[in-house]
């Protein structure tokens, strides 16, 4: 995963410069003011002239992206900020500045918005949180060294605030090299447009591995919006074994896994009866819920996590080296080709065509095709079904040299998998067709649970065992009728190429599952916004400097703006060791748990300094009191309720759709950031600052109640299974009400 993590350290950078940025106008603006005689509307207009840029540029960067990709954006980002800097550096008056400045808000604009969606779609499940968290640390690691830099130059005789600002053109250069040369396209924006061939090379460069054929699949399935999803209940095992107490269904539903050893192949059969397991269980009773206004996705997403083994890996316990149901990977196939774009239709057959490897123009074949090869010889009809593909012991997943090829193992305990059904029409004939299945491993017998993990592909369940597992089943997401008639073998019914040019899909957006996860995205950022963090920045100077550390640094001999700039770099310096912590319990304890642990500090540390400015206690009590209180409130606000929103918003939403869906969401952040910004003078000479902090405190209180009725857990899950989820809970809400 080394190439995933460097990946996302360089499309960080640019959220470094907006870091940057904020640090070096609020020290600039002050010389900038003296220098160019400018009045408080025109100093509060150069300030927010970036506020307006990102908030205009994000109306239009989230559809853009799904047009043109993440990697042409964060390009077009670094050269606003490279092209801003420079123009900084010269700005001979104050309206060239405010140009520079609504460049620079265009850069930041496309950073924010686009940044933790080029992470989550390139980082593997089990570590998204923490790659996810480091725009959060990159962002304050820039202020810190900024406000170095501006104190540094606030001790020279003349400070220049052109040298100041201009100096943002240097980390932007690095920052535009390697967006260049280093960053990949995002491997699901190329999937989405068809671009097989370059998706999977991209994956097998991020995961540092050549079999990505898994991962594959799984993106090819995340293109579909909305369908209709089931829960089911599975039993995997030997096919002559099924758990005691459980009824199985007719054997032409059963799904056969292929292991990596010559002759291993597994059962899995769906049950009827009382369901045992979470999330079928929870399914049927979320209409009963202990908490009558908690969301019944809050309640599904909840059921899987609870299952989680109790070790805490993340990774799959469900035959973890098991191929796909159909096993195409013959020793003596090229498997380089046969799930490739590079596949070409011959009259009614398939067949490999090495010379169009490269291309992926004019592609009509689908993505995992049938062979006229021996495998056909392979594939024995049921005589009782007449379409299930049996297939021979000796055709599993495994090369000449022993590896194991075309795992669907899909991270967060997950597995994909397909299987065919048919049913009998009313004038009798058979109608059939793919289903596309999720299966999660509900729990691991204890005897096995340890050995499962140790030895992966070389030790099953001993005979007689089965294991437990829930399903989400969906049609595929490219299938189509139209193909039947050719009965292609495989999941994919049309090659991604045949939809790739629709654009962005406005109508998605009305889908139930979307407009869910849109709730969820644009609620938490607008409450994010009007939880304090931009009054306690406006406040913390004055709290310092009450409590005496301006006084302490004026005796060293610094003047008041030098004194104010250290401050504010010490309580930078501060974020960044919490945001560490951060890092490392975004994907143990979870994004929802984290945001119920700390808002809550955030909630009595804002009521504490209410008390501390209505009570007089005595100067320096006070002081230390409000010192104390917003070194917490900053510690907690980093560690949740600063990253997890755009972490969040980056995995609720389907791939076609996620860059403008993130771009609604934050277009409400900034429209929401602009409100603060402009209300708090007003709330401060109206209400007075306890009035404000209690305002505050209010607006997280109401945050915690949002988050615990409607903020799912989404650690470690496949962001295709998460977007399943918020379908299957927008539609069982839907049922609720209407019963």
């Amino acid at each position: 995963m080394r190439g995933t993590t460097f990946v996302a350290i360089a499309a960080t950078i640019g959220n470094f410069l907006q870091g940057w940025d904020n640090a070096t106008i609020a020290g600039a603006i002050l010389y900038i003011t003296n220098d160019l005689n400018l009045g408080n509307s025109v100093e509060g207009l150069v300030v927010a002239m970036s506020l307006i840029g990102a908030t205009a540029i994000t109306t239009c960067s989230g559809a853009i992206s799904d047009w043109l990709g993440r990697r042409p954006m964060l390009i077009i980002s670094s050269m606003l900020y490279f092209v801003s800097g420079l123009v900084m550096l010269w700005s001979p008056n104050v309206y060239i500045l405010c140009v520079a400045r609504l460049l620079d808000g265009f850069g930041i604009g496309l950073a924010v918005t686009l940044v933790p969606v080029y992470i989550s779609e390139t980082a593997p499940s089990e570590i998204r949180g923490l790659l996810n968290t480091l725009p959060q640390f990159c962002g304050s690691g820039g202020m810190f060294l900024s406000y170095c830099m501006v104190f540094g130059m606030s001790l020279m005789d003349s400070p220049s605030w052109r040298l100041m600002l201009g100096v943002l053109s240097i980390p932007s250069l690095l920052y535009f090299a390697l967006t260049i040369f280093y960053l990949p396209e995002s491997p699901r924006w190329l999937v989405s447009k068809g671009k097989m061939l370059e998706a999977k090379q991209v994956l097998q460069r991020l995961r540092g591995r050549e079999d990505v054929s898994g991962e594959m699949a799984l993106l090819v399935e995340g293109l579909g919006i909305g369908g209709e999803t089931s829960l089911e209940e599975y039993i995997i095992g030997p096919a002559d074994e099924l758990a005691d107490g459980q009824e199985p269904t007719a054997d032409k539903d059963k799904i056969r896994l292929y292991g990596p050893e010559e002759g291993l192949s597994w059962v899995a059969k769906p049950v009827t009866g009382q369901s045992i397991l979470g999330l079928s269980s929870r399914q049927g009773s979320m209409v009963n819920q202990s908490v009558p206004l908690m969301d019944p996705l809050v309640t599904l997403f909840g059921s899987v996590h609870e299952k989680l083994p109790e070790t805490g890996s993340m990774r799959s316990m469900l035959f973890p080296n098991f191929g796909s149901m159909f096993s195409t990977a013959e020793p003596h196939v090229k498997n380089e080709h046969w799930d490739e774009e590079s596949l070409q239709r011959e009259g009614e057959d398939y067949a490999s065509d090495a010379a169009g490897g490269d291309s992926d123009d004019n592609l009509h074949s689908p993505l995992i095709s049938r062979q006229t090869t021996s495998l056909e010889k392979d594939m024995v009809p049921s005589a009782s079904h007449g379409s299930i593909p049996s297939m021979r012991r000796h055709s599993t997943l495994v090369q000449d040299g022993g590896e194991s090829v075309g795992s669907t193992g899909i991270g967060g305990g997950w597995q994909l998998a397909w299987k065919w059904s048919e049913r009998e029409c009313e004038d009798g004939k058979k109608e059939g067709g793919f289903k596309r299945i999720y299966l999660h491993q509900e729990e691991v017998p204890e005897s096995r649970r340890g050995s499962l993990v140790s030895i992966p592909g070389n030790d099953m369940p001993a005979e007689g065992e089965v294991i437990q597992a829930a399903a989400l089943v969906s049609q595929p997401a490219l299938y189509s009728k139209e193909l039947m008639d050719l009965r292609p073998v495989g999941p994919a019914m049309v090659h991604p190429s045949e939809t790739a040019s629709k654009g962005p899909l406005w109508t998605a957006l009305l889908d139930p599952g979307v407009k869910r996860a849109l709730l969820v995205g644009v609620g938490i950022q607008m409450l994010q916004q009007f939880s304090g963090i931009n009054g306690v920045l406006y406040y913390t100077p004055q709290i310092l400097e009450d409590a005496g550390a301006e006084v302490l640094l004026s005796n060293l001999g610094l003047s008041s703006d030098s004194a104010s700039f250290l401050i504010s770099a010490f309580t930078t310096m501060l974020m960044l060791p919490c945001i560490g912590v951060a890092m490392k319990l975004m994907d143990i304890s979870g994004r929802r748990r984290l945001l119920l642990t700390t808002i809550p500090v955030l909630i009595v540390s804002l009521i504490i300094l209410v008390f501390s400015e209505i009570v007089d206690l005595g100067t320096v009590v006070n002081a230390s009191i409000s010192t104390a209180c917003v070194i917490i409130y900053f510690c907690c606000f980093v560690m949740g309720y600063g990253p997890i929103p755009n972490i969040l918003c980056s995995e609720i939403f389907p791939t076609r759709i996620r860059g403008l869906c993130i771009a609604i969401c934050a277009l409400f952040y900034w429209i929401g950031d602009i409100i603060v910004t402009y209300t708090l003078p007003l709330m401060l000479s109206s209400i007075g600052l306890a009035g404000v902090f209690g305002i505050y405190a209010v607006v997280c209180l109401i945050s915690w109640v949002f988050v615990f009725l409607k903020v799912p857990e989404t650690k470690g899950m496949p962001l295709e299974v998460i977007t399943e989820f918020f379908a299957v809970g927008a539609r069982q809400a839907a049922a609720t009400k209407n019963e």
